[in-house]
Protein backbone atom coordinates (compact mmCIF):
# COMPACT_ATOMS: atom_id res chain seq x y z
CA UNK A 1 0.00 0.00 0.00
CA UNK A 2 1.51 3.39 -1.07
CA UNK A 3 1.76 6.65 1.55
CA UNK A 4 -0.53 8.54 -0.60
CA UNK A 5 -3.45 5.23 -0.11
CA UNK A 6 -2.72 4.84 3.63
CA UNK A 7 -2.84 8.65 4.21
CA UNK A 8 -6.80 8.56 2.22
CA UNK A 9 -7.80 5.78 4.64
CA UNK A 10 -6.87 7.74 7.87
CA UNK A 11 -9.12 10.89 6.50
CA UNK A 12 -12.10 11.14 8.53
CA UNK A 13 -14.24 12.30 5.52
CA UNK A 14 -17.53 12.31 7.59
CA UNK A 15 -15.99 14.97 9.65
CA UNK A 16 -14.43 16.74 6.93
CA UNK A 17 -16.90 16.26 3.99
CA UNK A 18 -20.10 17.44 6.14
CA UNK A 19 -18.66 20.70 7.45
CA UNK A 20 -17.57 21.35 3.47
CA UNK A 21 -21.02 21.24 2.61
CA UNK A 22 -22.52 22.83 5.74
CA UNK A 23 -20.48 26.02 4.88
CA UNK A 24 -21.25 25.82 0.78
CA UNK A 25 -25.00 25.51 2.18
CA UNK A 26 -24.50 28.35 4.52
CA UNK A 27 -22.01 30.82 1.72
CA UNK A 28 -25.45 30.39 -0.62
CA UNK A 29 -28.46 31.29 1.57
CA UNK A 30 -25.98 34.28 2.70
CA UNK A 31 -25.32 35.42 -0.99
CA UNK A 32 -28.87 34.45 -2.39
CA UNK A 33 -31.04 35.94 0.13
CA UNK A 34 -28.91 37.99 2.42
CA UNK A 35 -32.09 39.74 4.19
CA UNK A 36 -34.08 36.81 5.26
CA UNK A 37 -30.89 34.46 6.55
CA UNK A 38 -30.14 37.82 9.09
CA UNK A 39 -33.63 37.45 10.53
CA UNK A 40 -33.86 34.14 11.12
CA UNK A 41 -30.47 34.55 12.90
CA UNK A 42 -31.71 37.51 14.80
CA UNK A 43 -34.82 35.19 15.95
CA UNK A 44 -32.86 32.62 17.03
CA UNK A 45 -30.63 34.92 18.96
CA UNK A 46 -33.06 36.76 20.76
CA UNK A 47 -34.43 32.89 21.99
CA UNK A 48 -31.03 31.67 23.26
CA UNK A 49 -30.21 34.72 24.79
CA UNK A 50 -33.70 36.13 26.35
CA UNK A 51 -34.56 32.42 27.53
CA UNK A 52 -31.40 30.47 28.21
CA UNK A 53 -28.96 33.10 29.02
CA UNK A 54 -28.00 31.82 32.49
CA UNK A 55 -26.70 28.98 31.13
CA UNK A 56 -23.61 30.63 29.42
CA UNK A 57 -23.11 32.62 32.60
CA UNK A 58 -23.22 29.71 34.90
CA UNK A 59 -20.42 27.99 32.48
CA UNK A 60 -18.82 30.95 32.36
CA UNK A 61 -18.18 32.02 36.17
CA UNK A 62 -17.57 27.95 36.71
CA UNK A 63 -15.08 27.40 34.21
CA UNK A 64 -13.26 30.45 36.10
CA UNK A 65 -13.88 28.45 39.35
CA UNK A 66 -12.39 25.54 38.67
CA UNK A 67 -9.17 27.12 36.53
CA UNK A 68 -8.29 28.39 40.43
CA UNK A 69 -9.15 25.12 41.49
CA UNK A 70 -6.87 23.24 39.33
CA UNK A 71 -3.86 25.47 39.35
CA UNK A 72 -3.71 25.39 43.47
CA UNK A 73 -4.63 21.61 43.72
CA UNK A 74 -2.65 18.54 43.49
CA UNK A 75 -3.91 18.11 39.73
CA UNK A 76 -1.15 21.15 38.91
CA UNK A 77 2.07 19.33 39.63
CA UNK A 78 0.98 17.25 36.81
CA UNK A 79 3.45 17.63 33.99
CA UNK A 80 1.98 17.71 30.41
CA UNK A 81 4.29 15.07 28.72
CA UNK A 82 7.20 12.90 30.33
CA UNK A 83 7.45 13.41 34.11
CA UNK A 84 10.70 14.46 33.70
CA UNK A 85 10.11 16.40 30.03
CA UNK A 86 11.34 20.10 29.81
CA UNK A 87 8.94 22.90 27.94
CA UNK A 88 9.69 22.77 24.37
CA UNK A 89 9.07 26.77 23.98
CA UNK A 90 10.68 29.63 26.08
CA UNK A 91 8.00 31.32 28.24
CA UNK A 92 8.10 34.00 25.62
CA UNK A 93 7.55 31.90 22.54
CA UNK A 94 5.17 30.11 24.27
CA UNK A 95 3.10 32.77 25.18
CA UNK A 96 3.59 35.05 21.94
CA UNK A 97 1.84 31.75 20.09
CA UNK A 98 -0.70 31.66 22.70
CA UNK A 99 -1.72 34.45 22.64
CA UNK A 100 -1.58 35.06 18.98
CA UNK A 101 -4.22 32.35 18.71
CA UNK A 102 -6.81 34.16 21.27
CA UNK A 103 -8.58 36.49 18.99
CA UNK A 104 -5.62 39.11 19.15
CA UNK A 105 -6.52 40.74 16.21
CA UNK A 106 -10.09 41.11 17.53
CA UNK A 107 -8.76 42.38 20.86
CA UNK A 108 -6.68 45.13 19.08
CA UNK A 109 -10.00 45.87 17.00
CA UNK A 110 -12.08 46.25 20.06
CA UNK A 111 -9.61 48.24 22.54
CA UNK A 112 -9.43 51.12 20.66
CA UNK A 113 -13.35 52.03 20.82
CA UNK A 114 -15.25 49.38 23.33
CA UNK A 115 -15.97 51.73 25.44
CA UNK A 116 -17.97 53.45 23.20
CA UNK A 117 -20.61 50.30 22.66
CA UNK A 118 -20.93 50.69 26.75
CA UNK A 119 -21.18 54.26 27.64
CA UNK A 120 -24.36 54.73 24.95
CA UNK A 121 -25.88 51.81 27.06
CA UNK A 122 -28.74 52.72 29.25
CA UNK A 123 -27.05 50.04 31.81
CA UNK A 124 -24.01 52.22 32.51
CA UNK A 125 -26.38 54.98 33.38
CA UNK A 126 -28.08 53.06 35.66
CA UNK A 127 -24.64 51.89 37.37
CA UNK A 128 -23.10 55.95 37.10
CA UNK A 129 -21.13 57.93 35.10
CA UNK A 130 -18.87 56.94 31.80
CA UNK A 131 -15.80 57.63 33.66
CA UNK A 132 -16.19 55.01 36.19
CA UNK A 133 -17.54 52.51 33.93
CA UNK A 134 -17.40 52.37 30.16
CA UNK A 135 -13.96 51.40 30.73
CA UNK A 136 -14.91 48.61 33.17
CA UNK A 137 -16.69 46.21 31.05
CA UNK A 138 -14.26 45.91 28.28
CA UNK A 139 -11.57 44.48 31.19
CA UNK A 140 -14.29 41.95 32.14
CA UNK A 141 -15.30 40.91 29.10
CA UNK A 142 -11.93 40.02 27.41
CA UNK A 143 -10.04 38.78 30.94
CA UNK A 144 -10.48 36.38 33.60
CA UNK A 145 -13.28 34.58 32.50
CA UNK A 146 -12.33 34.28 28.64
CA UNK A 147 -8.92 32.79 29.70
CA UNK A 148 -10.42 31.03 31.66
CA UNK A 149 -12.07 29.01 29.17
CA UNK A 150 -8.98 28.55 26.84
CA UNK A 151 -6.70 27.81 29.53
CA UNK A 152 -8.77 25.12 31.68
CA UNK A 153 -9.52 23.20 28.19
CA UNK A 154 -5.70 23.49 26.99
CA UNK A 155 -4.71 21.84 29.83
CA UNK A 156 -7.67 18.49 29.33
CA UNK A 157 -6.11 18.61 25.82
CA UNK A 158 -2.52 18.76 27.05
CA UNK A 159 -3.16 15.85 29.03
CA UNK A 160 -4.76 14.09 26.32
CA UNK A 161 -2.21 14.84 23.96
CA UNK A 162 0.77 14.39 26.07
CA UNK A 163 -0.13 12.48 28.91
CA UNK A 164 -2.40 9.42 27.42
CA UNK A 165 -0.81 10.24 24.62
CA UNK A 166 -4.06 9.70 22.53
CA UNK A 167 -3.69 9.81 18.79
CA UNK A 168 -7.61 10.93 17.84
CA UNK A 169 -7.31 14.39 18.34
CA UNK A 170 -11.22 15.15 18.39
CA UNK A 171 -13.38 16.79 21.05
CA UNK A 172 -14.79 13.34 21.81
CA UNK A 173 -11.89 12.10 22.59
CA UNK A 174 -11.14 14.62 25.94
CA UNK A 175 -14.98 13.27 26.77
CA UNK A 176 -13.75 9.43 26.74
CA UNK A 177 -13.05 9.27 30.51
CA UNK A 178 -17.29 10.19 30.76
CA UNK A 179 -18.52 8.61 27.74
CA UNK A 180 -16.11 5.71 27.11
CA UNK A 181 -17.14 3.40 24.36
CA UNK A 182 -19.70 6.23 23.22
CA UNK A 183 -17.31 8.71 21.92
CA UNK A 184 -16.50 5.83 19.25
CA UNK A 185 -20.27 5.61 18.11
CA UNK A 186 -22.77 8.51 16.60
CA UNK A 187 -22.62 10.75 19.60
CA UNK A 188 -19.01 11.17 19.95
CA UNK A 189 -19.27 11.66 15.76
CA UNK A 190 -21.97 14.36 16.90
CA UNK A 191 -19.90 16.27 19.32
CA UNK A 192 -16.96 16.67 16.85
CA UNK A 193 -19.25 17.90 14.13
CA UNK A 194 -20.82 20.26 16.57
CA UNK A 195 -17.24 20.89 17.39
CA UNK A 196 -15.87 21.76 13.56
CA UNK A 197 -18.96 24.13 13.36
CA UNK A 198 -18.50 26.04 15.86
CA UNK A 199 -14.80 26.21 14.96
CA UNK A 200 -16.03 27.70 11.81
CA UNK A 201 -19.00 30.26 13.57
CA UNK A 202 -15.73 31.54 15.61
CA UNK A 203 -13.47 31.76 12.51
CA UNK A 204 -16.36 34.02 10.85
CA UNK A 205 -17.24 36.16 13.48
CA UNK A 206 -13.91 37.03 14.20
CA UNK A 207 -12.90 37.47 10.42
CA UNK A 208 -16.00 39.40 9.57
CA UNK A 209 -15.94 41.76 12.52
CA UNK A 210 -12.71 43.08 12.23
CA UNK A 211 -11.10 42.69 8.63
CA UNK A 212 -13.66 45.60 7.88
CA UNK A 213 -11.09 48.04 9.37
CA UNK A 214 -8.04 46.96 7.54
CA UNK A 215 -10.08 48.11 3.93
CA UNK A 216 -10.81 51.61 6.19
CA UNK A 217 -7.37 52.05 6.68
CA UNK A 218 -6.07 51.63 3.34
CA UNK A 219 -8.99 53.91 2.10
CA UNK A 220 -7.81 56.50 5.15
CA UNK A 221 -3.99 55.64 3.75
CA UNK A 222 -4.02 56.61 0.41
CA UNK A 223 -7.20 58.84 0.18
CA UNK A 224 -9.53 57.06 -1.82
CA UNK A 225 -12.74 55.59 -1.81
CA UNK A 226 -12.82 51.86 -2.69
CA UNK A 227 -15.74 49.48 -2.13
CA UNK A 228 -15.47 48.64 1.22
CA UNK A 229 -16.56 45.16 0.02
CA UNK A 230 -14.68 44.35 -2.23
CA UNK A 231 -11.58 45.16 -0.14
CA UNK A 232 -12.21 43.96 2.54
CA UNK A 233 -12.75 40.55 0.54
CA UNK A 234 -9.50 40.96 -1.09
CA UNK A 235 -8.02 41.81 2.34
CA UNK A 236 -9.46 38.18 3.37
CA UNK A 237 -8.12 36.83 0.52
CA UNK A 238 -4.66 37.61 0.82
CA UNK A 239 -4.40 37.12 4.56
CA UNK A 240 -5.53 33.47 3.69
CA UNK A 241 -2.61 33.25 1.13
CA UNK A 242 -0.46 34.36 4.04
CA UNK A 243 -1.83 31.98 6.80
CA UNK A 244 -1.37 29.28 4.82
CA UNK A 245 2.04 29.93 3.56
CA UNK A 246 3.10 29.77 7.09
CA UNK A 247 0.97 26.85 8.14
CA UNK A 248 2.65 24.80 5.37
CA UNK A 249 5.63 25.38 6.94
CA UNK A 250 4.43 24.25 10.12
CA UNK A 251 5.04 25.49 14.03
CA UNK A 252 8.35 26.93 13.17
CA UNK A 253 6.27 29.32 10.97
CA UNK A 254 3.99 29.71 12.87
CA UNK A 255 6.64 30.48 16.14
CA UNK A 256 8.46 32.96 14.07
CA UNK A 257 4.94 35.10 12.82
CA UNK A 258 3.46 35.29 16.32
CA UNK A 259 6.77 36.50 17.75
CA UNK A 260 6.71 39.09 14.95
CA UNK A 261 3.24 40.16 16.37
CA UNK A 262 3.69 40.25 19.91
CA UNK A 263 6.76 42.80 19.11
CA UNK A 264 4.58 45.07 16.40
CA UNK A 265 1.45 44.79 19.22
CA UNK A 266 3.60 46.31 22.31
CA UNK A 267 5.42 48.28 19.60
CA UNK A 268 1.72 50.11 19.22
CA UNK A 269 0.75 50.27 22.63
CA UNK A 270 3.87 52.10 23.63
CA UNK A 271 3.52 54.81 20.70
CA UNK A 272 0.16 55.15 22.40
CA UNK A 273 1.09 55.73 25.84
CA UNK A 274 3.95 57.97 25.30
CA UNK A 275 3.57 60.13 22.61
CA UNK A 276 -0.64 60.50 22.69
CA UNK A 277 -0.58 63.37 25.59
CA UNK A 278 -2.84 61.25 27.66
CA UNK A 279 -0.06 59.03 29.74
CA UNK A 280 -0.86 60.46 33.12
CA UNK A 281 -5.25 59.45 32.54
CA UNK A 282 -4.47 56.12 30.77
CA UNK A 283 -2.74 54.31 33.86
CA UNK A 284 -4.85 56.31 36.51
CA UNK A 285 -7.76 55.73 35.00
CA UNK A 286 -6.94 51.69 34.09
CA UNK A 287 -5.95 51.38 37.37
CA UNK A 288 -9.11 52.28 38.75
CA UNK A 289 -11.10 50.39 36.21
CA UNK A 290 -8.66 47.38 37.38
CA UNK A 291 -10.08 47.57 40.81
CA UNK A 292 -13.27 48.48 40.20
CA UNK A 293 -13.64 45.31 37.91
CA UNK A 294 -12.09 42.76 40.59
CA UNK A 295 -14.19 44.38 43.67
CA UNK A 296 -17.13 43.40 41.38
CA UNK A 297 -16.16 40.46 39.79
CA UNK A 298 -18.98 38.09 40.91
CA UNK A 299 -21.45 40.99 40.55
CA UNK A 300 -20.98 41.65 36.90
CA UNK A 301 -20.59 37.60 36.13
CA UNK A 302 -23.91 36.75 37.57
CA UNK A 303 -26.00 39.67 36.70
CA UNK A 304 -29.41 38.88 34.51
CA UNK A 305 -31.15 41.64 34.42
CA UNK A 306 -34.65 40.01 35.20
CA UNK A 307 -36.60 42.56 34.66
CA UNK A 308 -34.71 43.34 30.88
CA UNK A 309 -34.60 47.25 31.80
CA UNK A 310 -31.48 47.32 29.33
CA UNK A 311 -30.80 43.90 28.10
CA UNK A 312 -27.39 44.47 28.92
CA UNK A 313 -26.36 40.85 29.74
CA UNK A 314 -27.88 39.44 26.78
CA UNK A 315 -26.76 41.83 24.29
CA UNK A 316 -23.20 41.57 25.56
CA UNK A 317 -21.82 39.38 28.09
CA UNK A 318 -23.98 36.43 26.91
CA UNK A 319 -22.19 36.98 23.45
CA UNK A 320 -18.73 37.54 24.67
CA UNK A 321 -19.17 34.19 26.83
CA UNK A 322 -20.57 32.09 23.66
CA UNK A 323 -17.87 34.21 21.41
CA UNK A 324 -14.86 32.80 23.96
CA UNK A 325 -16.83 29.19 23.81
CA UNK A 326 -16.79 29.04 19.95
CA UNK A 327 -13.00 29.49 19.89
CA UNK A 328 -12.66 26.72 22.92
CA UNK A 329 -12.48 24.52 19.67
CA UNK A 330 -9.19 25.67 18.28
CA UNK A 331 -7.28 27.62 20.43
CA UNK A 332 -7.33 25.15 23.80
CA UNK A 333 -6.08 22.23 21.63
CA UNK A 334 -3.19 24.19 19.80
CA UNK A 335 -2.24 25.93 23.74
CA UNK A 336 -2.28 22.26 24.89
CA UNK A 337 -0.17 21.03 21.65
CA UNK A 338 2.53 23.42 22.84
CA UNK A 339 2.57 23.06 26.23
CA UNK A 340 4.16 20.02 26.27
CA UNK A 341 6.98 19.68 29.41
CA UNK A 342 5.20 22.33 31.68
CA UNK A 343 2.99 21.65 34.55
CA UNK A 344 -0.64 22.19 34.47
CA UNK A 345 -0.16 25.12 36.84
CA UNK A 346 2.44 26.21 34.38
CA UNK A 347 -0.09 26.22 31.63
CA UNK A 348 -2.77 28.19 33.56
CA UNK A 349 -0.98 30.62 35.86
CA UNK A 350 1.42 30.96 32.83
CA UNK A 351 -1.97 31.57 30.41
CA UNK A 352 -2.81 34.14 32.96
CA UNK A 353 -0.20 36.37 33.48
CA UNK A 354 0.79 36.50 29.68
CA UNK A 355 -2.72 36.16 28.57
CA UNK A 356 -4.64 38.39 30.41
CA UNK A 357 -1.80 40.60 31.14
CA UNK A 358 -1.16 41.24 27.03
CA UNK A 359 -4.92 41.68 27.39
CA UNK A 360 -5.93 44.43 29.85
CA UNK A 361 -2.57 46.31 28.76
CA UNK A 362 -4.35 46.95 25.38
CA UNK A 363 -7.50 47.71 26.64
CA UNK A 364 -6.20 50.38 28.95
CA UNK A 365 -3.96 51.93 26.66
CA UNK A 366 -6.08 52.34 23.88
CA UNK A 367 -9.52 52.40 25.07
CA UNK A 368 -8.94 55.05 28.23
CA UNK A 369 -6.86 57.09 25.20
CA UNK A 370 -10.02 57.04 23.27
CA UNK A 371 -11.96 57.82 26.55
CA UNK A 372 -9.60 60.57 27.57
CA UNK A 373 -9.97 62.47 24.72
CA UNK A 374 -13.94 61.93 24.72
CA UNK A 375 -13.63 63.17 28.32
CA UNK A 376 -11.25 66.44 27.93
CA UNK A 377 -13.69 67.34 24.87
CA UNK A 378 -10.88 66.88 22.60
CA UNK A 379 -12.97 64.64 21.24
CA UNK A 380 -16.50 63.60 20.42
CA UNK A 381 -16.77 59.98 19.35
CA UNK A 382 -19.90 58.93 20.91
CA UNK A 383 -21.41 61.23 18.60
CA UNK A 384 -19.66 59.80 15.65
CA UNK A 385 -20.99 56.19 16.73
CA UNK A 386 -24.50 57.57 16.83
CA UNK A 387 -25.08 59.08 14.05
CA UNK A 388 -24.38 55.90 11.76
CA UNK A 389 -23.31 53.38 14.43
CA UNK A 390 -20.02 52.76 12.32
CA UNK A 391 -17.65 51.89 14.63
CA UNK A 392 -15.06 51.80 11.94
CA UNK A 393 -15.11 55.28 11.36
CA UNK A 394 -14.58 55.56 14.99
CA UNK A 395 -11.61 53.94 15.05
CA UNK A 396 -10.81 55.64 12.09
CA UNK A 397 -11.17 58.81 13.82
CA UNK A 398 -9.19 57.83 16.89
CA UNK A 399 -6.11 57.10 15.54
CA UNK A 400 -6.31 60.31 13.38
CA UNK A 401 -5.97 62.11 15.93
CA UNK A 402 -2.46 60.39 17.12
CA UNK A 403 0.66 62.42 16.11
CA UNK A 404 1.77 60.88 13.12
CA UNK A 405 -1.27 59.32 12.18
CA UNK A 406 -0.33 57.27 8.75
CA UNK A 407 2.76 55.73 10.74
CA UNK A 408 -0.15 54.65 13.43
CA UNK A 409 -2.61 53.16 10.46
CA UNK A 410 0.60 51.18 8.70
CA UNK A 411 1.62 49.68 12.17
CA UNK A 412 -2.21 48.78 12.82
CA UNK A 413 -3.06 47.16 9.47
CA UNK A 414 0.21 45.40 10.02
CA UNK A 415 0.06 44.25 13.17
CA UNK A 416 -3.96 43.09 12.53
CA UNK A 417 -2.60 40.93 9.81
CA UNK A 418 0.29 39.29 11.03
CA UNK A 419 -2.35 38.67 14.22
CA UNK A 420 -4.75 37.47 11.69
CA UNK A 421 -2.27 34.92 10.00
CA UNK A 422 -1.12 33.93 13.18
CA UNK A 423 -4.55 32.90 14.53
CA UNK A 424 -5.86 31.02 11.92
CA UNK A 425 -2.74 29.13 10.89
CA UNK A 426 -2.99 27.56 14.12
CA UNK A 427 -7.02 27.15 14.15
CA UNK A 428 -6.38 26.01 10.61
CA UNK A 429 -3.64 22.98 11.92
CA UNK A 430 -6.25 22.48 14.49
CA UNK A 431 -8.76 21.59 11.41
CA UNK A 432 -6.39 19.45 9.51
CA UNK A 433 -6.03 17.21 12.40
CA UNK A 434 -9.97 17.05 13.34
CA UNK A 435 -9.64 15.47 9.33
CA UNK A 436 -8.08 12.52 10.57
CA UNK A 437 -8.92 9.45 12.27
CA UNK A 438 -5.76 8.47 14.06
CA UNK A 439 -2.70 10.91 14.59
CA UNK A 440 0.11 10.64 16.45
CA UNK A 441 1.71 13.19 18.66
CA UNK A 442 4.28 13.98 16.68
CA UNK A 443 2.88 13.76 13.06
CA UNK A 444 1.60 16.59 11.35
CA UNK A 445 -1.59 16.09 8.96
CA UNK A 446 -0.76 16.06 4.34
CA UNK A 447 -0.45 19.75 3.25
CA UNK A 448 -3.47 18.93 1.36
CA UNK A 449 -5.68 18.64 4.43
CA UNK A 450 -3.76 21.84 5.86
CA UNK A 451 -4.39 23.44 2.07
CA UNK A 452 -7.90 22.44 2.31
CA UNK A 453 -8.93 23.84 5.58
CA UNK A 454 -7.73 27.04 5.34
CA UNK A 455 -9.32 27.67 2.16
CA UNK A 456 -12.71 26.23 4.51
CA UNK A 457 -12.31 28.32 7.00
CA UNK A 458 -12.37 31.53 4.63
CA UNK A 459 -15.33 30.76 2.69
CA UNK A 460 -17.91 31.93 5.56
CA UNK A 461 -16.80 35.07 6.50
CA UNK A 462 -16.79 36.07 2.65
CA UNK A 463 -20.02 35.47 2.39
CA UNK A 464 -20.66 37.11 5.71
CA UNK A 465 -19.05 40.26 4.30
CA UNK A 466 -20.84 40.39 0.80
CA UNK A 467 -24.24 39.78 2.83
CA UNK A 468 -23.58 42.91 4.51
CA UNK A 469 -24.37 41.51 7.83
CA UNK A 470 -24.85 43.77 11.05
CA UNK A 471 -22.71 43.22 13.94
CA UNK A 472 -25.34 42.19 15.80
CA UNK A 473 -25.99 39.19 13.63
CA UNK A 474 -22.24 38.36 13.38
CA UNK A 475 -22.54 37.40 16.58
CA UNK A 476 -25.64 35.82 16.35
CA UNK A 477 -23.41 33.44 15.20
CA UNK A 478 -21.52 32.39 17.67
CA UNK A 479 -24.34 32.45 19.95
CA UNK A 480 -25.90 29.83 18.41
CA UNK A 481 -22.76 27.83 17.72
CA UNK A 482 -22.13 27.77 21.76
CA UNK A 483 -25.19 26.39 22.65
CA UNK A 484 -24.37 22.56 22.25
CA UNK A 485 -20.80 23.71 22.33
CA UNK A 486 -21.41 25.12 26.07
CA UNK A 487 -22.55 21.33 27.46
CA UNK A 488 -19.55 19.48 25.41
CA UNK A 489 -17.21 21.89 27.43
CA UNK A 490 -18.66 20.95 30.69
CA UNK A 491 -18.41 17.21 30.03
CA UNK A 492 -14.27 17.44 29.36
CA UNK A 493 -13.85 19.32 32.35
CA UNK A 494 -14.90 16.33 34.52
CA UNK A 495 -13.67 13.92 32.41
CA UNK A 496 -10.17 15.51 32.96
CA UNK A 497 -10.65 16.15 36.46
CA UNK A 498 -11.61 11.97 36.76
CA UNK A 499 -9.11 10.92 34.46
CA UNK A 500 -6.39 13.12 36.06
CA UNK A 501 -7.41 11.80 39.27
CA UNK A 502 -6.73 8.36 38.31
CA UNK A 503 -3.59 9.56 36.49
CA UNK A 504 -2.44 10.51 40.48
CA UNK A 505 -3.64 7.16 42.06
CA UNK A 506 -0.97 6.03 39.55
CA UNK A 507 1.91 7.34 40.32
Amino acid sequence: MDNKEYNSRKIDWMITVIPLFIIILLCICFGVMPEQSNIVLGQIRFILCDTFGVYYLVIGLGIFIVSIFISISKYGNIVLGKKDAKPKYSFFSWGAMMFTAGLAADILFYSFSEWILYATDPHIIEMGSIQDWAGVYPLFHWSLIPWGFYLVLAVAFGFMLHVRKREKQKYSEACRFVLGKYCDGILGRLIDLLAVFALLAGTATTFSLATPLMARVINELFHVNLNGTVVTIVILLITCVVYTYSLLHGLKGINILARSCVILFFLLLTYVLLFGGKTQYIIETGFSSLGRMLQNFFELATYTDPQRTTSFPQNWTIFYWAYWMVWCVATPFFIGSISEGRTVRQTILGGYVFGVTSTLVSFIILGNYSLGKQLSGEADFISIYQQNGDLYEVIVGIINTLPYADFVFVLVFVTMATFYATSFNSIALVGSCYSYRRLSENEEPNSSVKLMWCILLILLPIALVFSNSSMNNLQSVSIIAAFPIGAVVVLIVISFLKDAKKYLEEW
